[in-house]
């Protein structure tokens, strides 16, 4: 499994999310991929407003705030 999380520096969502995807890496196995929008002009204008966004095998599954019995159960899914 493939997680890609779209963030920045000096984010707390971002944060925040990046520590629920630290704690549920202990029950699940998957592929983590940070992206700093600020590295690419395109991707900042394009997730500026939206971070921290989150995707899973390349299906968006949350932008903003990441709940985390949400992300376990898509995680499960899968």
């Amino acid at each position: 499994m493939q997680i890609t999380i779209y963030s920045k520096p000096d984010c707390h969502l971002c944060d925040d999310a990046k520590a629920i995807l630290k704690k549920v890496s202990t029950d699940f196995v998957f592929t983590l991929t940070e992206i700093n929008i600020e590295e690419n002009p395109e991707t900042y204008e394009k997730y500026k407003y939206d971070i921290p966004v989150v995707f899973v095998d390349d299906v968006r599954l949350f932008k903003g705030k990441i709940e985390e019995t949400k992300l376990r159960k898509a995680l499960s899914s899968r």
